[in-house]
């Protein structure tokens, strides 16, 4: 399905732009991750300016801690790049808007499966939980991932060299270009509003970076205008 989204106020629904990635840039956008507190049932995320938040598991780490080892943290490819085999190259490989910090052997856990609840914890999991199937973030953040999986699907459409990114409600769709579970994502979308957080790094990645936006941070209403 092609997205058709409403027409809002100018930079609102700005969502083409380059991508403008280098291997520094998520580092670089820690500010924008960690600077706002989030509320959480438990407890506020707070962050030293060094440190960076760790996307699913919650945890704070130093942002030195980049690379491929036990204890570090690595780029996570939120809309799993397998679905749609895009690599790491430019385009949806380096799109700012779904990558985040994530501890090395968290981002294996979750390697390229769907989006959907159920599962069971594991170390680490910050309340994340997994199956063999499907993966599910912690509450704080299903949000987040929700929009992000759903700003892909608009911004690649299959109209400038790359794959036409579409979500679905399966949890099988290993490498077609397709992410699931609609339904799901839906739900998490409601239950888990733009935060803070999120609103300031749409701001910073659209000012500094890619100069693009996520619309569905800006117009949280245009998820179930579309879908």
């Amino acid at each position: 399905m092609r997205a058709s989204y409403p027409t809002g106020p100018a930079g609102g629904n700005s969502i083409n732009g380059g991508h403008l990635c280098s291997p520094s840039a998520i580092g670089t956008l820690r500010d924008a991750e960690i600077t706002a507190p989030r509320a959480t049932p438990a407890v506020a995320e707070t962050a030293a300016s060094n440190n960076v938040i760790l996307l699913y598991s919650g945890i704070s780490r130093s942002k030195s801690l980049n690379g491929g080892n036990t204890g570090d943290w690595n780029r996570e490819h939120v809309w799993a790049k397998s679905h749609g085999d895009f690599g790491t190259s430019t385009g949806p490989g380096t799109d700012l808007h779904h990558l985040r910090p994530e501890d090395v052997r968290v981002n294996s856990i979750r390697d390229n499966k769907d989006f959907d609840n159920g599962g069971s914890s594991f170390t680490d999991s910050g309340g994340s939980r997994t199956d063999s199937d499907s993966f599910e973030p912690r509450d704080a953040v299903k949000g987040d991932v929700a929009r992000m999986i759903l700003y892909m699907a608009v911004r690649y459409e299959g109209t400038d060299g790359w794959p036409d990114l579409e979500p679905n409600d399966s949890v099988t769709n290993g490498s077609a270009p397709y992410h699931g579970r609609l339904s799901v994502l839906k739900q998490w979308h409601e239950q888990d509003p733009p935060s803070a957080i999120e609103k300031r790094r749409n701001d910073v990645i659209h000012t500094s970076y890619q100069h693009n936006r996520n619309p569905f941070i800006d117009h949280p209403e245009w998820v179930e205008a579309i879908w």
